[in-house]
């Protein structure tokens, strides 16, 4: 049976192609990666997994912890964890089943650690204030032991995230950014214990734990902020259903989701989500989309109607036949596009990768280079001390690992709150360059109607069956006009874009399409055998949104272009009807190509919105594509982000949040440079404090967080 998809945006690529493009292999596994949290681990993670036979890629998507491996063959799940956890990394086997869980253990952790460091660190700094007041001798020595006892207990807790991948690292030779953290705060404890059994005057435990404290608020808010960003895979994954009613007989039972089948009828209460790809085959209720979509409006579904898994049953039970299930429902497929794109390195990637490669070695030998200068220049070996474990966090380039996966994912997030799917990861960063938009017309701005009253019954049955399964707007407004007609018996259908329909019929080849094609005045026609072509009568109406989204546009700067197959009478009146000045009728699919290169010849950036099979050459040869959820599964293939819903009013922000997107990874990255020409000086200098470094480093990942989610809000 034919995937039925009450979302024609979902699957963004023909059947079974999908996959293979997700793995450029025959099969892909998915691990989760707990305890990874920055550039360096993406990089150490996806060199390793590369390095394993058979593996044909791997690309981890850092908001949701988890990498997806593309094989060549078939390999153990066991291999590639081993693997991993050989190059200091530990992974697990993902249940995708499971995915909509939120379970948040390494959230609820930090935050366990941050009590216990904070309640450990005011109570040595309670017996500090009493060291400082004067307290000498015996009583000073007692409240360095007190200390101790209250401090290392807590350190040994608190620090474990730092220590753990510090260890994981250093176990396979490799250097990564919790390796001077952790140092700092051994050096920070290390001392203090010296001081306190040698009777010295001073001890560091106050320091030693509100630097472990510091930083692991700065760990947590870098956590909470990556969830407040909203990655789009994960609102999708979130839709999913983990149990699920399945009828049998008379019989019903409550299932896991992963145990459906193909042709399984499913109970849906209203207020239920839709679990499956399927068809209703009893009840009638109304189907909230929003979540999928972005379309607010409810839509009717009674029996014979597709539903998509993740959309709402609003008002009345549903018995559903499931005809997609698992890895092959539409929103799964969703979230494989989702989670590559957001997986994709894009030009300011590479080079936040880049600097972040050099910041170990960089980082360890400034460290270095500090205390045998401060030792040589004051002889205190305390104080050279202090000021290397200062170094050491001060340069940790946390807020330049966070400057673009930041941005990247809170703006995917807020297009696809707004309907729009960004399926490829540079996207973005493309659409932010567009200076020109070229339109296809009918089924992108337009949606042609039809009247069937100049064609007689027979001519109404051929066309009926030509166009009812055709994905050209122009065929599907056909087949909604012929509403009640039996359809006729064809073969040998066959759609030829830029010109329409060619069959079989009676021994008779028919064809339906342009007036060009058939070798008569403009307009669309449906001829049967050698009589004379019948003419359908057709009209345009804009599609909702349109006006806004060209006058928001050219407001934008964008300067806007419309082609289209049709004439140039019909042409002219929709570009005239919306203010586009530059226009060009009877295009054929080589002529849109050429159309759009002879821009780009000049230096254009040229983002391309179509819909038709006859785009499909277009959408591929623009700068950046779209298409809007209506399109055939070719274009929705070739194209860059794909409108989820039926309005154009969604693409009004694209070019915005893009441009918006832009800024702030400059922004980003420019305050992660200026932090780092202040902060290092002042640490070298002598400055600043391990206390000092920890909160200025924590400041500074969570200014370009903060930066980053102002693209939640207005652009």
């Amino acid at each position: 049976m034919t995937q039925a998809a009450a979302c024609p945006a979902c699957i963004g690529m023909p059947e079974g192609t999908l996959e293979k493009a997700a793995s450029n292999g025959n099969s892909q596994i998915v691990l989760s990666l707990p305890a990874i949290h920055c550039v360096a681990c993406i990089n150490g993670v996806e060199r390793a997994l590369r390095g394993v036979s058979g593996v044909a890629n791997a690309r981890v998507n850092l908001s949701m912890k988890r990498v997806t491996v593309g094989l060549d063959r078939p390999i153990a799940p066991e291999q590639l964890i081993d693997t991993l956890e050989l190059a200091g990394f530990e992974a697990r086997l993902l249940d995708t089943s499971l995915l909509g869980a939120d379970t948040d253990t390494y959230g609820r952790g930090l935050m366990t650690r941050i009590a216990v460091s904070g309640f450990a660190m005011m109570n040595v700094m309670l017996l500090s204030v009493a060291v400082w007041s004067g307290a000498v001798g015996a009583t000073q020595h007692l409240f360095h032991m007190i200390s101790a006892m209250i401090a290392l207990p807590a350190l040994i807790y608190a620090a474990q995230p730092f220590f753990h991948n510090a260890w994981s690292a250093l176990s396979v030779r490799k250097l990564n950014m919790d390796v001077p953290i952790s140092l700092a705060i051994l050096l920070a404890a290390g001392m203090s214990l010296f001081e306190t059994f040698y009777g010295g005057a001073q001890a560091y435990f106050d320091a030693a734990l509100s630097l472990t404290f510091f930083l692991l608020i700065g760990r947590y808010l870098d956590h909470r902020s990556r969830k407040a960003a909203a990655s789009a895979a994960a609102q999708l994954s979130a839709l999913e259903v983990p149990r699920v009613m399945r009828l049998r007989g008379d019989t019903r039972e409550m299932i896991d989701f992963s145990e459906l089948a193909i042709g399984d009828y499913i109970q849906v209460l209203p207020g239920g989500r839709i679990p499956v790809d399927g068809i209703i085959v009893e009840g009638a209720s109304q189907i909230d989309r929003s979540l999928l979509t972005g379309e607010s409006r409810t839509a009717d579904a009674g029996p014979d109607a597709a539903v998509t898994a993740g959309e709402v049953n609003m008002t009345g039970p549903l018995i559903i036949r499931a005809t997609t299930v698992g890895e092959d429902t539409t929103l799964r497929k969703m979230v494989t596009m989702v989670d590559q794109a957001e997986a994709v390195r894009n030009r300011y990637t590479a080079i936040a990768d880049r600097a972040a490669a050099i910041y170990a070695p960089v980082v360890h030998l400034l460290a270095f280079i500090a205390f045998l200068a401060w030792v040589t220049y004051s002889g205190d070996v305390r104080l050279s001390l202090n000021i290397a474990v200062a170094v050491l966090i001060i340069t940790c380039p946390c807020a330049l690992g966070l400057a673009v996966p930041a941005v990247s994912t809170t703006a995917a997030g807020r297009l696809f709150r707004a309907g729009l799917l960004v399926k490829d990861g540079t996207a973005l960063e493309r659409l932010a360059e567009v200076d020109t938009v070229i339109f296809d017309k009918t089924g992108t701005l337009t949606m042609p109607a039809a009247a069937r009253d100049m064609m007689d019954e027979q001519t109404q049955a051929i066309a009926l069956a030509m166009t009812q399964n055709a994905t050209h707007p122009i065929s599907q407004a056909i087949a909604a006009s012929l509403t009640g007609v039996t359809e006729a018996v064809v073969s040998d259908q066959k759609e030829n874009p830029g010109r329409g329909i060619s069959a079989r019929w009676n021994g008779q080849d028919v064809r339906l399409g342009s007036g060009a094609w058939l070798g008569t005045k403009a307009g669309t026609y449906v001829q049967i055998g050698n009589q004379p072509p019948q003419k359908i009568a057709l009209r345009s109406e804009l599609r909702e949104g349109a006006r806004a989204l060209i006058q928001a546009w050219q407001n934008a700067g964008l300067s806007l272009h419309l082609v289209s197959g049709d004439d140039a009478e019909e042409t002219g009146k929709i570009a005239e009807a919306l203010g586009i000045t530059h226009w060009q009728a009877n295009t054929t699919p080589a002529d849109k190509i050429a159309y759009v290169e002879s821009f780009a010849g000049t230096g254009a950036r040229v983002l391309m919105v179509g819909d038709g099979l006859n785009d499909t050459g277009a959408l591929a040869a623009a700068y950046a594509s779209v298409s809007p959820a209506t399109a055939a599964d070719a274009s929705r293939a070739a194209s860059d982000v794909v409108l989820l819903n039926d309005s154009l009013t969604p693409l009004i922000e694209l070019p915005l949040v893009a441009r918006a997107a832009k800024r702030r990874i400059v922004e980003n990255f420019a305050i992660s440079a200026g932090y780092n020409l202040i902060a290092i000086p002042v640490a070298l200098m002598g400055f600043a404090t391990p206390l000092l470094a920890a909160i200025a480093m924590s400041a500074s990942s969570i200014t370009v967080l903060a930066n980053a989610l102002r693209l939640r809000g207005r652009v």
